[in-house]
């Protein structure tokens, strides 16, 4: 089975995190029970001072190259992965896309409806890609912004409202969805290291999401249980 990471600033990671991807490597490693493998078309993280994601100074050097792989961009959101999940999907033959996006639309692109809408484009150019692929889609977790920014908290609540009907309407037998649980108990200021961008129990909680939907729904792995 192979797994593709999609997502913005929170999953890229940058120069010297550990990053959600890393956690839910170790998950699935311990707890698949099959072959599996990462799939993407890159493998960097965001590098601040040049502003271009070029670093490869993962917090552990240990962590493997090919399970570095994803599809994840620092002010990427799915404005920017829809038009290009089909060749992704098709060149990589993803299995399950595992999906954190949204804020960044709802920050800086679109409003609510158009970044469903954009959901909805993501998955239906997934599916032609591959009609089976499964999908789990991340609600947009609690952010800074949010707490002070009373429209923008509303376009949150709202969007993930409408990913949550999205994620109903588009389900299928063939191809199916989940909607990922906001972490649970996830505090910004002591889950990030600014507000936003999640720090090492940000990413556990973020891994656990994605692991707990896959186990409880489609017996995919286990129960997430931190490495570290």
């Amino acid at each position: 089975m192979r797994f593709m990471f999609v997502g913005d600033s929170m999953t890229i990671g940058r120069a010297g995190d550990y990053t959600w991807r890393y956690r839910m490597w170790q998950h699935l490693n311990r707890c698949f029970g099959g072959p599996y493998k990462i799939v993407g078309p890159r493998t960097e993280l965001y590098e601040a001072t040049a502003d271009a994601a070029v670093s490869d100074a993962y917090a552990d050097p240990a962590f493997p190259a090919p399970a570095r792989r994803h599809l994840a961009g620092w002010g990427e959101g799915w404005l920017h992965m829809a038009p290009l999940i089909r060749e992704t999907v098709a060149a990589t033959k993803a299995d399950v896309l595992l999906v954190s996006l949204g804020l960044i639309d709802l920050g800086f692109y679109t409003d609510s409806s158009q970044t469903a809408a954009n959901t909805a484009a993501f998955i239906a150019e997934a599916r032609t890609a591959n009609p089976h692929v499964r999908a789990v889609l991340m609600p947009v977790i609690p952010n800074v912004r949010a707490l002070s920014d009373a429209p923008f908290a509303t376009e949150c609540q709202r969007f993930n409202e409408l990913l949550a009907k999205t994620v109903a309407d588009h389900d299928s037998a063939p191809s199916p969805l989940l909607l990922a649980s906001t972490p649970e108990s996830y505090d910004v200021h002591s889950d990030t290291y600014d507000g936003t961008h999640p720090g090492p129990s940000g990413e556990h909680k973020l891994a656990a999401a994605f692991a707990d939907a896959m186990d409880q729904a489609w017996g995919l792995g286990g129960p997430y249980e931190p490495s570290r």
